[in-house]
């Protein structure tokens, strides 16, 4: 029988035990263990610990080699892709945005849009985090996969997932006191394509981060390590910020886990994939955005309770499965430099490789 599984870079994680949604159970990490973590958008923040945990020193890139594909991928048909908002939908979206910077409501929106296509029965999920680990390798991938009827050892019901990831965005480390976040702005298939809207996208989500951070960390410890990074991915370039701070608390776990609290309210949702100023960007997100993003934009990836360690990736580059769908997340930060139609093209770059991997 199936009770669940969990894959990330070094680790393969067995058998569920437990369950807490994190959002309004935060003390459950007071019970200690190792907890795979799909912290949706807009909506719960999934946790399951995990009885048989292995640890692989010599996996090779972001996969496990613990992680044997299990059965063989067969995907959705390439055409069968829909999209939550049409060109001309999301045109008009970025048009709106663009009104608010005016008006000075907002400077920055992160607007996404969700692909799906019918997948009736539910698919090998690693098998296809396998099919994405040889076609389109990321530092932050895992798979999550939890089937309907789990128990925890309490004989309490443990929410099912099935989630793929895969993430090149670090939403936050925790190792040694110290929390670090690697935040994702600028798109473009070469480095020279980079342009100025890029570098300010990326600036004003750095500079959110580190107010972020500033939240949870000791005063005058929050600085960017690194500024404007080029990173090269798959089919694409990215620029990346690096930020890091020195945590309030030595113990997260303490007082019913509110320091592991505190840190999972200040970086979730990240700050990359909503916008600045971050409520009033995520104001925009419900008015405009038509289908909920899910474990899409959300956080994903594991805390050890016991060592005081996490790392968790913005759910970017990520597919999930639920109710007979297939589904894929894409999007773009808008600025009032953003060109709409450039935008749109943006999103069906990010999506364009993944998708055709995944697709039959």
């Amino acid at each position: 029988m199936h009770h669940g599984q969990a894959i990330f870079a070094g680790v393969h994680a067995r058998t569920v035990v437990d369950y807490a949604d994190l959002r309004t159970q935060p003390q459950a990490l007071g019970r200690g263990g190792w907890w795979a973590v799909a912290a949706h958008f807009d909506g719960p923040w999934h946790a399951w610990r995990f009885a048989d945990i292995q640890y692989n020193t010599e996996h090779r890139g972001a996969y496990s080699a613990a992680g044997a594909p299990e059965g063989t991928w067969h995907g959705p048909d390439r055409d069968s892709w829909r999209s939550s908002m049409s060109r001309q939908e999301y045109v008009h979206a970025v048009q709106h945005v663009r009104g608010q910077i005016e008006d000075g409501r907002v400077y920055q929106a992160n607007i996404c849009r969700v692909l799906s296509a019918p997948v009736l029965q539910r698919p090998p999920a690693v098998a296809l985090h396998h099919v994405l680990a040889a076609g389109n390798p990321a530092r932050y991938a895992g798979v999550i996969d939890v089937p309907d009827g789990v128990r925890t050892e309490g004989g309490r019901p443990a929410a099912a997932t099935w989630v793929v990831s895969a993430s090149p965005e670090l939403g936050l480390a925790v190792r040694a006191g110290q929390v670090t976040s690697g935040p994702i702005k600028g798109t473009a298939i070469r480095p020279e394509a980079l342009g100025a809207k890029d570098r300010a996208e990326n600036l004003m989500i750095t500079d959110l981060v580190r107010n972020d951070l500033q939240r949870v960390c000791r005063p005058g410890t929050v600085a960017v390590t690194d500024l404007l990074k080029t990173e090269r991915h798959p089919g694409l370039v990215h620029l990346v910020s690096t930020v890091r701070g020195e945590l309030r608390w030595p113990d997260l776990a303490a007082a019913d886990g509110a320091g592991w609290a505190r840190v999972l309210e200040a970086m979730q949702p990240a700050g990359s994939i909503s916008g600045a100023p971050k409520a009033s960007a995520l104001r925009l997100i419900g008015q405009l955005e038509q289908a909920p993003r899910g474990p899409y934009c959300g956080q994903i990836g594991w805390i050890d309770a016991d060592a005081q360690t996490a790392r968790l990736a913005v759910g970017i580059r990520t597919f999930w499965w639920a109710k007979g769908h297939l589904m894929f997340g894409t999007g773009a930060g808008i600025t009032y430099d953003s060109d709409p139609e450039r935008e749109w093209e943006e999103t069906e770059l990010k999506a364009a490789r993944l998708v055709r991997l995944a697709s039959s």
